[in-house]
């Protein structure tokens, strides 16, 4: 799977993102709600910047993203800090004070991912209503900005009431949840270890094999991350660069290089390469080959929700479209398996390692496989169990009736060149999976 291990700031000390943006974020839904607004954001000041650091609500009709940057003197929530604006409007098209933002060129008003050279601000068309308040740190100094959006007119808002409670909810955020230097320290961090991952060409891949089981043959080879830290799980990785707005960036470079290994492999083997959904729905198109002739398998995890919107079919049409084939990873340990399973009709399913270790001596595990051995039969797909790693739990697999096989006791991951070499001879007489 791809994925990594925990960001370090010494050597062997994994960095982990403090309780406090959950807090944060639960705070931001609770004044989202009180003030009937569609998102709630907290910005932080930097010298030139605002920063989006959380976000709660819905985003879709205002172009946001956490990680995103800002003009600090531009756009409307600049305005507002600077005190150009006050910090609740009930109608922005019709108060004279928005008047002025409201006329300015759109060209400069999109925000910037985090890194962007030229940041713009948020364009007040897109905001109907809104509320803001000052958050200050524990030196009594600007922090950021507590800030409450809505796409339609909020006449019931009310500069006292509401205005109090913001301020309140400000005030607690500096007295109760946020050391916020030391946060924001710690956040830029993580960004900053990413960012020098992706620039200098992502992690190093390892290859690992894929067997059929009725003849021991590889068939098959898996693309699995490996970052600088071994010491913690892969999706630790993954799981801080999203909080940063740098996990499909993450994504499509281990992507890339995967994908630049096929020329090196026999044309008679596959080559699995993991995808999210978010990743996937954002387009892959430009990294992947126009015409794959079934030798390229786009492993879907299944670790985020997919959304009913039909971008993921779209997008899973494009891909067979091009001669690449679908996976569904992990299939039997999350809470979407079967309505991915029915929705996407994978060509192959990943059976975790999680079903497979201890499946010699649990009759529910082994009922889940051959369950899973009859629906993919039914979909005219294929089942591969991972995390085999004993020889009881292979004959276990093999007698349940699954063709295909992954896990350490089969082969484990090696170097991308050792592996081309090795399995060049070994798949020589071999058909795809």
């Amino acid at each position: 799977m791809v994925g990594g291990t925990a960001v370090t700031a010494d050597p062997g000390v994994p960095i982990e993102l403090p309780q406090a943006t959950s807090i944060i974020a639960d705070l931001l839904d609770i004044l989202r709600r009180q003030l009937d607004m569609d998102l709630a954001l907290l910005v932080r000041a930097e010298r030139e910047h605002l920063v989006v650091q959380v976000m709660r609500g819905s985003p879709a009709h205002f172009p946001l993203a956490e990680g995103d940057l800002l003009a600090r003197r531009t756009g409307l929530l600049g305005q507002i800090l600077g005190g150009h604006l006050p910090g609740i409007v009930a109608d922005t098209s019709t108060d004279p004070r928005c008047a002025a933002l409201r006329t300015a060129p759109a060209g400069g008003d999109r925000p910037q991912s985090a890194g962007g050279d030229e940041p713009g601000g948020l364009d007040v068309r897109l905001v109907r209503a809104y509320a803001c308040s000052p958050v200050l740190d524990s030196d009594g100094e600007v922090y950021g900005l507590l800030v409450c959006l809505a796409r339609r007119t909020r006449l019931s808002i009310s500069a006292t009431r509401d205005g109090r409670f913001l301020r309140l909810m400000a005030a607690f955020l500096t007295d109760s949840v946020l050391d916020p230097q030391e946060m924001w320290t710690r956040r830029r961090r993580v960004w900053q270890e990413v960012s020098d991952l992706i620039d200098n060409g992502g992690p190093r891949l390892v290859l690992q094999p894929i067997m059929r089981l009725e003849d021991d043959r590889v068939v098959g080879l898996e693309a699995l991350s490996r970052f600088p830290d071994l010491s913690a799980p892969p999706q630790h990785w993954y799981a801080n660069a999203a909080t940063v707005g740098l996990a499909s960036e993450l994504e499509r470079i281990v992507i890339r290089s995967a994908v630049a290994l096929l020329p090196m492999l026999p044309e008679q083997l596959t080559l699995t390469v993991n995808v999210s959904p978010s990743t996937l729905v954002s387009g892959l198109l430009d990294l992947l080959p126009t015409q794959a002739s079934g030798r390229l398998v786009m492993e879907i995890t299944e670790h985020e929700h997919i959304s009913d919107d039909g971008r993921l079919l779209l997008a899973v049409d494009m891909l067979r479209h091009r001669g690449i084939r679908i996976a569904i990873d992990d299939l039997g340990t999350g809470y979407a398996g079967l309505a991915q399973l029915l929705r996407l009709r994978p060509e192959i399913i990943k059976l975790d390692g999680v079903i497979t270790r201890g499946i010699d001596c649990d009759a529910a595990r082994r009922a889940i496989a051959a369950g899973l051995v009859e629906v993919a039969a039914a979909i005219g797909g294929r089942v591969v169990a991972e995390g085999i790693e004993t020889p009881r739990e292979l004959a276990t697999v093999r007698a349940v009736g699954i063709p295909y096989g992954q896990g350490f006791l089969l082969g484990r991951p090696k170097p991308c060149a050792d592996a081309a070499r090795l399995f060049r001879a070994a798949a020589s007489t071999v058909s795809p999976a």
